[in-house]
Parts: C-alpha cells; structure tokens; sequence
C-alpha cells in the first residue's frame, strides 16, 4: 500500500511539474486545439468516469485533484464523455487516433499533424467538453494519466 501511495505522489508531481519538459515531447493547447465550454453546460451523466468507466479509472480523488488512469483499446471509440476540471495529461503511449466532438466532428485527426507526435507527451488542458476519442491503431493501446484540478 505505501509503494502504490509513493507511486501516486510521484506520478502526480512529475504530472504537475513537467509540463514545462519531459522526456519526448511537451505541448501546450495551441498544437493541439480541443473544444472548450462551460462545464455547467454538460450533462452530469457525461462525466468521464461516468460515461466511460472502462476507460478512466479513478487512481486518487480528493477534494483538490482527480487522478485518472486513461486507456483506450486498440480499435476502440470512447463512449461521449467530458473532462470539467482544468488538467495536466501525460500521455505516455498512443497511436494515430480521432477525437471528436459530441455531434462527431472531428476536433483533431493525428493523422494530419504536420509532425508526427514523440511520447511520452506532457499537456496543460483547460476543461473538455464532451467529446469521444477512436483509436486508429490494431495494436498499440492509448496509455495516460490525467491529473484533474478541481476548482
């Protein structure tokens, strides 16, 4: 049990604080531009750990932060889900993949970046509105930690 807590406080503070660099790649919101809103907006059922339980795994959740284990299956398609709360991503393993918007247009396709991503990648997000992710790949699962910043 102390390990596991040791684990988590590690990864959460390597989460926090190296979204400045990381090993691999760091990126910010404007290379990869996702949909925002009012998260009072959204339904409450579509709260990702509500939504799609099988993909966000709840590793630490207090009154602070939500800390979230994100997988997404080769070939898989996330059921609608949000993210309400400001966070920081480190994406350590992913494939080519499709996010989209609740009414299914495409937010981003990795296919068309004009460089292909370097994991593991470290991100700052502001909330997400609902919206779904397809993993293109037949092989390679979609891998990540969300650390949700509740306000």
């Amino acid at each position: 049990m102390k390990s596991t807590s040791k684990f988590l406080i590690t990864v959460i503070c390597f989460a926090v604080f190296s979204t400045i660099s990381v090993s691999g790649q760091t990126t910010d919101e404007q290379k990869l531009l996702y949909k925002t809103g009012n998260p009072a907006d959204w339904p409450k059922d579509q709260d990702a750990v509500v939504s799609a339980p099988n993909n966000h795994k709840i590793l630490l959740e207090n009154d602070k932060v939500r800390v979230l284990e994100v997988t997404v299956l080769p070939n898989e398609i996330e059921p609608v889900h949000h993210h309400q709360w400001k966070s920081v991503l480190y994406i350590l393993e992913a494939a080519d993949f499709i996010d989209r918007d609740a009414e299914g247009n495409v937010i981003m396709d990795t296919r068309k970046l004009p460089e292909p991503l370097v994991f593991p990648i470290t991100m700052y997000k502001d909330p997400e509105a609902p919206h779904t992710v397809e993993n293109l790949s037949d092989t390679k699962t979609i891998r990540l930690i969300r650390v949700e910043m509740k306000e």
